[in-house]
């Protein structure tokens, strides 16, 4: 690493998930389908949705709340908050400065959102290690927060039945020991295969101008081509993320994949040569979560004793735009 550059420590990560619970069984309620068909195709047997005026800013307040009570790091020392988020309840004001107001955070620090959809996460993370390692600032609050089952099509058995509400939240901080938790890490995009997966925003023209198309504003997404981008493009590039972080695959001790569909997941865990217990999903009990997939399973792993701390692991995540990311990272005792 430059000796300018400011290394990067995980300080503390939590989540958040709603209390209502949505089955299989349930969504039988909605249109022709079964649980075996579901689970089948995609792993999971139930998700959590909001209900009533509960929202993602709520969720990921909760979220941020637990993480920072796992980093003892105080509120007033963050000084900065970045929020990924591809369906917050409110484009204006912002989820992160939702998240700062509700944190009572002082001084007017800088709060912004980022759109990376499900790999936003990793994305924040790596704007993150450049505010850090320049110095610009020392304590970096991520939340990863988004109610999806307000912009489903509940008429949609192919959408609907992929996505869950939940919050991810990491601090990071300048790591005073000098040692990096960042091993490898990277982003990357596609826009010209955007469409796979898409939301729109209503609107119209000024009356004054010729009229634009009405669009409805769900999310929409072509599964099967969603797939088969994944599983061509991913697996080098998880390749390429572990050659970078200086370490072999067998030394990795856990991947941390996005929960998308168990189907993908499990093809990466073939590509990776893992045996079961080093791969971490549980997405048959969240569905697809979106950015927050990624800390909700970390937190998780280690609250059930499947994660041991003081460990390496692989994180890896796809979505929406079309985006990627993945990284090596460093986890050290006491993060959550």
């Amino acid at each position: 690493m430059n000796k300018n550059v400011k290394p990067l420590r995980i300080a503390g990560v939590g989540y958040c998930v709603p209390d209502t619970v949505i089955t299989n069984d349930d969504l039988t309620k909605l249109y022709d389908t079964s649980d075996e068909w579901i689970f089948t195709r995609t792993g999971i047997k139930e998700r959590r949705i909001v209900s009533g005026n509960e929202n993602a800013v709520d969720l990921g307040l909760k979220a941020a709340q637990n993480a920072l009570g796992k980093s003892n790091i105080k509120v007033e020392d963050i000084d900065c908050v970045i929020a990924a988020s591809s369906a917050p309840p409110q484009l204006y004001p912002s989820l992160a400065c939702q998240i700062q107001a509700g944190l009572d955070i002082p001084n007017h620090i800088p709060a912004f959102d980022m759109t990376a959809a499900c790999s936003g996460l990793i994305y924040a993370l790596q704007v993150a290690r450049g505010f850090i390692g320049s110095g610009l600032y020392k304590n970096i609050l991520l939340v990863a927060a988004d109610n999806n089952s307000r912009l489903v099509d509940w008429e949609d058995r192919g959408t609907s039945i992929l996505f869950g509400d939940g919050a991810g939240a990491m601090v990071v901080t300048e790591a005073e020991d000098g040692i990096d938790d960042i091993l490898s890490l990277d982003i990357k995009s596609d826009g010209k295969i955007g469409q796979y997966i898409y939301m729109n925003l209503p609107g119209k023209n000024c009356p004054l101008v010729e009229p634009c198309d009405e669009v409805d504003a769900k999310i929409h997404m072509a599964g099967r081509d969603v797939y088969k981008f994944v599983v061509t493009t991913l697996p080098d590039f998880i390749d390429e993320c572990v050659k970078n972080s200086g370490l072999t695959a067998e030394e990795i001790d856990y991947l941390i994949p996005h929960q998308a569909n168990q189907r993908i997941i499990e093809a990466m865990q073939s590509r990776l040569k893992y045996s079961d217990e080093k791969v971490i999903s549980n997405i048959k009990y969240y569905g697809n979560t979106s950015a927050a997939s990624i800390p909700i399973a970390l937190v998780e792993g280690v609250q059930k004793g499947k994660i041991k701390l003081g460990s390496t692991a692989l994180l890896c995540g796809f979505g929406a735009g079309m985006t990627w990311g993945g990284a090596v990272l460093r986890l050290r005792e006491g993060i959550c």
